[in-house]
């Protein structure tokens, strides 16, 4: 009898550590389960559909996750630490690449997860309050996910099609985050506040705000000539594929 052959697996810890994820989710554990790349994988980075449509590294990762999960659950800080361990699976933790024409080289398996405060996600609710600073206004919001990108990405195509020139990321990821004001929770009065009432300096204090708790992989080095705070490492094509030749 034939026995099929079981790929080498990781267990991946999540930023979140589970704790934004429905109590019946795999995600709730706070790890995922991912197998090593092979060849197959390597097709589907050169697939030019994928390319084309912009899902290729979903499609990836959805290749490479073993846990069954719903994928478009995923928050983005844990899927930031699925794509990290992907290309240390595939490709080793060494990663190369040039910063102001120098060459650097970051292990990757050396990245932390940003300093939060856990205790605001120990509610097990992707809900939280806030009030902007400004104005007083009373809002709820939740950390986006995967299917929140999806939809966002979805909204602005066809907003391109309407106005090539309509540039509306950052309002359209507002209404997206924002899940009441004042207590209001229906999606037309969202967009009405955050296209006539938010204030400038209230969604810069608020996305400053989620950027502080929000779970993650940091993301950053620290060159010689860099800013104290560090840059950010370019994730391109040599990324996922470090002999693309781009």
């Amino acid at each position: 009898m034939e026995q099929k052959q079981k790929f080498p697996t990781e267990m991946v810890e999540l930023p979140s550590k589970g704790l934004l994820y429905p109590k019946d989710s795999p995600l709730a554990s706070g790890t995922i389960e991912m197998k090593y790349m092979t060849a197959r994988e390597e097709d589907i980075l050169t697939n030019q559909n994928y390319i084309q449509q912009g899902v290729v590294i979903d499609k990836l990762l959805q290749s490479l996750i073993v846990t069954p999960i719903n994928y478009g659950e995923l928050l983005l800080g844990d899927k930031n630490a699925i794509l990290v361990a992907s290309r240390v699976l595939g490709y080793g933790k060494d990663y190369e690449f040039e910063y102001k024409g120098t060459p650097h080289t970051v292990d990757l398996s050396e990245l932390k997860f940003k300093e939060i405060d856990y205790d605001v996600l120990k509610s097990g609710k992707n809900q939280f309050a806030y009030t902007m600073p400004a104005t007083g206004t009373n809002i709820t919001f939740k950390i986006l996910t995967h299917a929140d990108e999806t939809a966002i990405d979805q909204e602005l195509k066809g907003l391109k099609k309407f106005n090539k020139d309509a540039s509306p990321e950052l309002s359209t990821r507002l209404k997206r985050m924002i899940t009441s004001v004042e207590g209001n929770a229906e999606a037309k009065d969202i967009r009405d506040f955050v296209d006539n009432y938010l204030l400038a300096r209230d969604s810069r204090a608020f996305r400053e705000h989620v950027r502080q708790f929000q779970p993650d992989v940091d993301l950053r080095f620290f060159p010689e000539d860099g800013p104290e705070g560090g840059v950010d490492i370019p994730i391109g094509v040599t990324f996922l594929w470090p002999d693309a030749g781009v």
